[in-house]
């Protein structure tokens, strides 16, 4: 392809369309792009005229993309990705951790990992400013490959599409109920097939921690219960009031359980657990700075916290 011959449509064309299919409006792709509609409307008409194809259809009913339109505005995604991975090259020649980065979470992550590992990157990268998104898996993975986010932390037993990642730690499942449950008042660690017959607490469809404990927990007999929490603070104040037992990450048991309500009982080897990486679009041109910063998050991970907290609150529900 000779690309000096290469229609002469823009980058902000291409932007002005893409808003356009995903809006399915005019009015919202322009307050989306934070430019007048006439001026967006003539844009996305000059890049027909320079293309040779009209790519929208307009009625009562709104926007709609043609059947060329929406190869094309397949195509412009990848062009203004592929646009975004120039600057992130130029950017990493310059230098990769002076600027901004937008790095997504889990929410069962965020709240007791993002407090350790902060103040390491802070210290690491002093001119480097993140932007923290918390969002589920699916969520996620799709703005990462979208290009909306630069990275995010994910557990690795869910599904990431073809992201590249670093392993950043281990994060093993504990048992949790009230004090007085019998499942948890044993001192040696627990099996997962002890959960036969047990009422089960897990959070809402979404959240890919449930779709783990789902998987692990799926030939024990455990009854699910009907109430599904949206979150793991839920999942705990309603297993500290006696309506079952549920499986909490230990990196999250330092925070939701430091009122002493729910005893933890860790389980025997093999430990159920997910392995929490740092994720990346496949290709990206950052990725030498991706893996920098996993070191710095890899050596601010709380192993020997995770360790003493499951073992004091063991202690704690023992009176101890």
């Amino acid at each position: 392809m000779d690309l000096l011959a290469v229609p002469p449509v823009s980058l902000r064309q291409l932007q002005y369309i893409v808003a356009v299919a995903d809006a399915r409006s005019f009015r919202r792709a322009a307050e989306a792009c934070h430019v007048a509609q006439p001026s967006l409307s003539a844009q996305v008409a000059l890049a027909e005229e320079q293309l040779g194809i009209r790519l929208f259809d307009r009625d009562r009913r709104g926007v709609r993309l043609t059947h060329g339109g929406e190869a094309l505005v397949d195509q412009a995604r990848r062009v203004l990705l592929a646009a975004g991975d120039l600057r992130s090259l130029a950017q990493q020649f310059r230098d990769p951790f002076h600027g901004t980065l937008r790095v997504g979470v889990i929410p069962t992550v965020g709240p007791y990992l993002l407090p350790d590992i902060t103040p390491a990157l802070g210290r690491d990268y002093p001119d480097l400013t993140l932007i923290w998104s918390e969002e589920r898996t699916e969520r996620l993975v799709e703005q990462l490959d979208s290009g909306a986010l630069d990275a995010a932390i994910l557990a690795l037993e869910a599904p990431i599409g073809e992201c590249e990642y670093a392993i950043l730690g281990r994060d093993p499942f504990v048992l949790a109920a009230r004090p007085d449950h019998p499942l948890v008042r044993p001192h040696a660690p627990a099996t997962l097939e002890a959960l036969n017959g047990a009422p089960l607490l897990v959070l809402n469809e979404g959240h890919c921690f449930k779709d783990q404990v789902q998987s692990l927990c799926a030939h024990t007999g455990v009854r699910k219960m009907s109430f599904q929490a949206t979150s793991l603070s839920t999942l705990v104040q309603m297993a500290g009031a006696g309506t079952g037992v549920t499986l909490l990450p230990a990196l999250a048991v330092p925070v939701e359980n430091r009122r002493g309500q729910l005893r933890v009982r860790r389980f025997a080897p093999p430990v159920p657990g997910r392995t929490l990486i740092l994720a990346w679009r496949r290709g990206s041109a950052l990725r030498p700075a991706f893996s920098k910063l996993a070191d710095t998050m890899r050596k601010a991970y709380p192993r020997r916290k995770l360790m003493a907290s499951t073992a004091r609150e063991t202690s704690h529900a023992d009176g101890k």
